[in-house]
C-alpha cells in the first residue's frame, strides 16, 4: 500500500486539493490525477521541453519536479486559465500563422517558454529567443519558423499594449 499526501496545487489560477503519492511528477499529476494533457510527455528526462510548464513565472520541465514541490507555487500550463490569457492566445496564434506548428507535439512546451520568455523579455532579440529555446526539441520545423512566431508574438504584443 503506498502512501498519500494532500497537496494543494494552484494551477492556472485554479485550486486543486488532491491526495497523491508523495514520488509523484507534477507532470503526472497534471496528466493522470487532474486530466490536462496538454502538457506532453516525451523523454522523461528533462532534455526535451515537451513537458514544459511555468512554476511562478518560470519555465520547468515538469517530468523532473515532484508534485509535492509546486504546493504553493502558481502553476501556469499550456491549457491556460478558465478566462483565457491574451498573451498566451496571442503567442498561440503567432506560432500558427507563421507555421511554427507541424506535428505540434513540442508545440506545448515551446508556447510555454515563449510565454516565459516575453513576460521577462517582451522584446528578444534572435539570439534572445534561440537561447530560451534551449532545451526545446522540433524534428519538424527546423527552428526558423518557431522563432519567428516568437518575434511576431512579440510584435503583436507590443502593439496591442501601445493601444
Amino acid at each position: 500500500m503506498s502512501t498519500l499526501v494532500a497537496v494543494t496545487l494552484q494551477i492556472n489560477g485554479v485550486r486543486h486539493d488532491i491526495e497523491i503519492q508523495p514520488w509523484r511528477t507534477l507532470l503526472e499529476v497534471l496528466r493522470e490525477t487532474l486530466g490536462m494533457t496538454g502538457t506532453k510527455r516525451s523523454c522523461g528526462e528533462g532534455q526535451c521541453g515537451t513537458c514544459t510548464v511555468l512554476i511562478d513565472g518560470q519555465a520547468v520541465n515538469s517530468c523532473m519536479y515532484l508534485a509535492i514541490e509546486a504546493q504553493g507555487k502558481a502553476i501556469a500550463t499550456i491549457e491556460g486559465p478558465p478566462e483565457g490569457d491574451a498573451a498566451l492566445q496571442q503567442i498561440q496564434r503567432s506560432f500558427v500563422a507563421k507555421g511554427a506548428v507541424q506535428c505540434g507535439f513540442c508545440t506545448p512546451g515551446m508556447v510555454v517558454a515563449t510565454q516565459a520568455l516575453l513576460s521577462h523579455n517582451p522584446d528578444p532579440c534572435e539570439d534572445e529567443i534561440r537561447e530560451a529555446l534551449v532545451g526545446h526539441l522540433c524534428r519538424c520545423t527546423g527552428y526558423v519558423q518557431i522563432v519567428e512566431a516568437i518575434q511576431d508574438a512579440a510584435s503583436q504584443l507590443a502593439n496591442k499594449g501601445g493601444e
